[in-house]
């Protein structure tokens, strides 16, 4: 290998990422990183059951591609990245399990490439236990075979990190160059300001070092990523700045939001926490989440003493530019806004545990091995029950969705029909409706419309028990069902 894969980030030599070359790699990665994303994928298929329904975020995404239900409103912040993973299934087919099933082998299979974009940077068992470690958290389990965007920023940042250090390395390695374009363009896809986020860290160093190429094909990934996002803000949204802007205000506003207990509270389970309030969850829950900073500077400084302090860096870094917006600048949490954190800071973790583990003279080592192997065991066991009550909580709420929409079949209100009110966005998908909403983010009618609408189609307006319905729907038949109040028009012809 050429001397330059020994030069750092910035052209200063000797203190670069190491990538031993192919000759000389006694042991192979492929056969572990495959066993992990292949544990990966049927902890997933056993533990976030295929049936669990869709979320209210993936209805929108698949309902974009597939004939079940008419496309929802796509609202500002959202890219078409998802609703192009799911079309090869969303397409033709309107089955959640398969779904499910077709995006989690696609997830584990991501991972195992993601992983091995870093052969040579770091040992095989390192990146092995970077991949558990990622794998086994209950937000990666959950949201690794869900039709949403996070999982596939994460997986998407660890490969564009990996791809980014190889081509510094070495300037012939033209799979890195296309692995980082390639890796960039699918985070841009998928969330184009969280691929910004994550990549400013290797934006900056492109701009302070030479080889000028990796930097230029990670911003023509980005662009390559990004450019539809930006075409449909110009065509549909008012221009790229209102695109932001609306953005912006429909999370609440973008600035100084100090989330991060937001973000404690979100570790119990809570997919959303907005507003998020409440008790904190049991600090068992949470002890993993602060002990992971710690474990990555620690990870940081035994790679200094070994001389792998680019290659565990630079990922921390970018782990921290990732999860900077989701801790300082929105008022709200959910947990998987810090997927891709989560995944770049995995390697110094994991790299931390194998020094505590390898490092100790032979008296201490078999207990240090021992502290780490419970502290291991205790932070899975506490992973899979916070994973089984979010998922049972999760297919408990999907079925009442269920149930409305085959509720609102029975008073007549079915395809083509048009759905408004509480969580309309889902229960229309379910039924097969159209949805609209006169006010809030998602609004994309008024009220002269959808009384006008319900003269020739059947429209139903679900409001919680209690409170009153629009002045459109006053006048409507109505009935009580599961907390809600639905009122409804079936017009003659259609009954």
């Amino acid at each position: 290998m050429s001397g330059s894969a020994h030069t750092t980030l910035t052209g200063t030599r000797r203190r670069g990422p190491r990538i031993v070359p192919r000759g000389a790699r006694h042991t192979r990665p492929e056969g572990l990183l495959a066993a992990v994303a292949i544990a990966f994928t049927l902890a997933q298929l056993l533990l976030v059951r295929p049936g669990m329904g869709l979320g209210w975020d993936e209805t929108v995404y698949v309902s974009q591609v597939g004939a079940h239900a008419p496309a929802a409103f796509f609202s500002a912040p959202r890219a078409r990245g998802v609703s192009l993973l799911v079309a090869p299934v969303a397409a033709w087919s309107s089955s959640t399990p398969l779904l499910r099933i077709y995006l989690a082998v696609l997830s584990g299979l991501a991972l195992f490439l993601a992983l091995r974009t870093w052969r040579g940077l770091f040992p095989p068992r390192v990146l092995a236990l970077a991949g558990a470690l990622f794998a086994s958290l209950w937000v990666t389990l959950f949201y690794g075979p869900q039709a949403m965007p996070n999982y596939w920023v994460a997986v998407g940042a660890l490969a564009a990190v990996a791809c980014f250090l190889r081509a510094r390395a070495d300037r012939s390695d033209r799979a890195a160059l296309w692995g980082l374009a390639a890796s960039a363009a699918l985070m841009a896809l998928m969330r184009p300001t969280d691929a910004v986020w994550v990549t400013l860290p290797l934006l900056v160093l492109a701009l302070l070092g030479r080889p000028w190429r990796p930097g230029g094909m990670l911003l023509a990934g980005l662009v390559a990523g990004a450019v539809e996002w930006v075409i449909e803000a110009y065509v549909s949204y008012g221009g790229l700045a209102r695109r932001l802007a609306d953005g912006s205000a429909i999370q609440g506003g973008l600035g100084w939001h100090l989330a991060i207990i937001d973000q404690v509270r979100s570790l119990g389970g809570r997919a959303l926490c907005r507003p998020c309030t409440g008790a904190l969850p049991n600090p068992l829950l949470t002890v993993w989440w602060f002990v992971l900073p710690l474990l990555a500077v620690t990870g940081l400084v035994v790679a200094v003493r070994a001389g792998r302090r680019t290659a565990t860096l630079v990922p921390l870094v970018c782990g921290a530019t990732a999860a900077f917006p989701y801790l300082f600048m929105i008022g709200y949490a959910a947990p998987r806004f810090l997927l891709p954190a989560y995944a770049l800071l995995a390697l110094p973790v994991a790299g931390a545990l194998t020094h505590l583990v390898t490092a100790p003279s032979r008296a201490w080592r078999p207990v240090a091995v021992a502290l780490v192997a419970l502290g291991l065991a205790a932070h899975l066991a506490l992973q899979f029950v916070v994973l089984e009550h979010t998922v049972d909580r999760t297919t408990a709420s999907h079925r009442g969705w269920s149930r409305t929409a085959a509720e609102l079949h029975r008073l007549g209100v079915r395809p083509s029909c048009l759905i408004t009110g509480h969580e309309a966005i889902p229960i229309a998908y379910y039924a097969g409706c159209s949805s609209a909403a006169t006010a809030g983010h998602n609004a994309n009618s008024t009220e002269e419309i959808i009384a006008r609408t319900a003269r020739h189609t059947p429209v139903a307006t679900l409001v919680p028990a209690g409170s009153r319905p629009p002045s459109y729907a006053r006048h409507w038949a109505s009935v009580a069902f599961g907390g809600l109040r639905i009122h409804y028009a079936v017009p003659v012809a259609r009954r």
